[in-house]
């Protein structure tokens, strides 16, 4: 067997998720210098994985998020031989999640307890929500020995391809001659986590008059969330606005999001990129915590309620009030816009 580490990653199915699984591959490359890591995959992760140096190359997961299909994992694990994997660590705490690794007859296996998989692993660790609160500290936990600490944790730091910046920004015709703010009022999740439309058109109207130009971000589905906050706006405003969400993909949104001069975002992929991509970011959260995921940047300002009922975790508000969300004002957003544009001038 050959002396160098090849790695098998099972990565996760969030984008966040996965933007944080970099500080995993990171320690794994300190532990085992030239270690080939390769990440398994939903297709959709391809644009991230791309742009992580550490990552050598993704296998694409065909089968969709929540669906067993058995017979095509147990086909694609023995495929997979061939690749001889030394190690691999699956990062999902499901049980068919650790099927694949099995198949392909990779020696060591890695993960959480999860949904008992014992025989699955073989190196199955017992988590301690005290000892490792964040989900990055989860991650990297499994990159090191059960009996070793946690070693210091890397952000995650996304490289932007240059080349495809210069063709987004003729594309759709964007200048870098005035300060950009980026807005990523979408969320996956759920309206639990989505500050107000009129509160960002608040902060877009603000941010214009001071001299900015707003580009907005999303997929698709946030579409209807963009057209709304661009509708809220003063006609006057409108002109210095790039409504994007649904015209990028998610590789495109990496690389316009590293332009930006600041970033507003609600706890979402899109949040975590906007840190990794190192640009100052304002993240707003409403029935989460980043006491688990925040963002893992340097130049974050997080914003939250203290009222009482938050976090809830759930995807809609329990109460019918969104309070948590809503009595977040954007002149104190904005403020920390403004705070965040400062130090960043003064570095």
């Amino acid at each position: 067997m050959s002396s160098v580490e090849k790695i098998l990653i099972v990565g996760p199915s969030w984008v966040g998720d996965m933007v944080m699984a970099q500080s995993l591959f990171i320690t794994l490359l300190e532990r085992y210098p030239g270690a080939v890591i390769h990440v398994l995959a939903p297709d959709w992760s391809r644009p991230i994985l791309e742009r992580m140096p550490e990552v050598a190359g993704t296998v694409v997961m065909p089968i969709g998020h929540g669906s067993l299909q058995l017979k095509q994992r147990f086909k694609m694990g023995r495929a997979m031989r061939a690749e001889q994997y030394t190690r691999a660590i699956v990062l999902p705490n499901s049980l068919k999640s650790a099927f694949i690794p099995l198949f392909a007859d990779i020696p060591i296996r890695t993960g959480w307890r999860g949904e008992y998989r014992f025989g699955f692993l073989n190196d199955i660790r017992l988590l301690d929500k005290h000892r490792y609160p964040l989900m990055v500290e989860r991650f990297v936990a499994l990159g090191v020995a059960a009996d070793k600490p946690l070693p210091a944790i890397v952000n995650p730091k996304l490289v932007a391809d240059a080349d495809n910046c210069q063709r987004l920004q003729q594309q759709h015709g964007l200048s870098l001659t005035v300060p950009v703010l980026s807005l990523c009022p979408g969320a996956e999740f759920g309206p639990a986590k989505r500050w107000p439309s009129e509160h960002y058109a608040a902060v877009a109207e603000q941010a214009v008059a001071d001299g900015m130009q707003v580009w907005l971000f999303g997929s698709a589905k946030d579409r209807v969330v963009t057209d709304e906050i661009v509708s809220l706006m003063s006609p006057e405003y409108r002109a210095a606005v790039v409504n994007l969400a649904g015209e990028t993909r998610l590789g495109d949104s990496v690389d316009l999001l590293s332009l930006s001069s600041v970033v507003i975002s609600n706890d979402s992929g899109l949040m975590h990129v906007a840190a990794a991509v190192s640009v100052p970011l304002v993240a707003v959260y409403g029935s989460t915590s980043p006491e688990f995921t925040p963002p893992l940047s340097a130049h974050v300002e997080v914003i939250a309620s203290d009222i009482d009922c938050r976090p809830c975790f759930q995807r809609e508000c329990p109460l019918g009030h969104l309070d948590c969300l809503t009595k977040l004002s954007p002149v104190e957003v904005f403020a920390a816009v403004k705070r965040l544009l400062v130090n960043k001038e003064a570095v």
